[in-house]
């Protein structure tokens, strides 16, 4: 019997935002492995920063083919906090409820980036915004191109709840 291969370790970094929030945004990733650099990034019609935070995230996860031990670093925290202080599983399990009077926000993303999380041994990392990480930095470029540029997706959750 063999043993499985070793986990690949992979270094994310994930940024997302909006121009006015809400407004047109989008996300960006950068994923490394060994000497491997792979840029990731959409942009959204309308949308918000948290949304796009969140999307990041996912977008780093879900890109990877195989299980992998990932080390994502983010300047958000509400995606730190959701994922390390195990708030959105909290949320999920209430129902998509914060407390008993108040829904969680982003439902839709925070379900989807809790099952990208359990296909891997993630950790999420916070990181200031803006401090001269040189990886931090690219995903905030790659962020203001793709909110400011055309061909923009349709954030249709986002759009449907916000009529």
């Amino acid at each position: 019997m063999t043993s499985p291969a070793p986990l690949r370790n992979i270094i994310a970094y994930s940024d997302g935002g909006a121009i006015g929030n809400p407004g047109p945004g989008g996300y960006g990733v950068v994923l490394r492995y060994g000497e491997k650099v792979k840029e990731l990034s959409a942009g959204f019609r309308l949308t918000t920063n948290n949304r796009m935070e969140l999307l990041g995230a996912i977008v780093a996860l879900e890109a990877l083919k195989e299980p992998c031990i990932v080390r994502l670093h983010t300047d958000s925290q509400y995606v730190v906090n959701g994922i390390e202080k195990g708030w959105a599983k909290k949320w999920r399990a209430n129902g998509w409820m914060r407390n008993p009077k108040e829904r969680a926000l982003n439902a839709d993303l925070w379900e989807r980036l809790l099952t990208a999380v359990a296909r891997h041994k993630a950790t999420f990392v916070w990181v200031k915004g803006h401090a001269g990480v040189a990886d931090n930095e690219r995903c905030d470029e790659l962020v203001r191109a793709a909110s400011a540029g055309t061909g923009h997706g349709v954030d249709e959750v986002y759009e449907r709840e916000n009529r």
